[in-house]
């Protein structure tokens, strides 16, 4: 079970660096070439900002599992 924490740990910081290049690739792509408010950068910009943290949180948790923080030992 402690193995799949750490793979899974993998996965989260994966995820979590993947998400916020895909959502800045986005971004650069989308401003000022589509039409509508998503051509806008303030949507973007805010997108970014609220999106960032969570982001930067799942690659914290990720790391941790990685680590075996989670593996059900009591450390002393």
């Amino acid at each position: 079970m402690n193995g799949i924490k750490r793979i899974l740990g993998i996965l989260w910081i994966v995820i979590g660096i993947a998400s916020i290049t895909a959502l800045i690739y986005s971004a650069a792509t989308n401003i000022n070439t589509a039409h509508g408010d998503i051509g806008k950068p303030l949507p973007w910009l805010i997108i970014i900002l609220v999106f960032t943290p969570i982001a930067v949180g799942l690659v914290i948790f990720g790391y941790y599992s990685l680590k075996g923080e989670y593996d059900g030992e009591i450390k002393t």
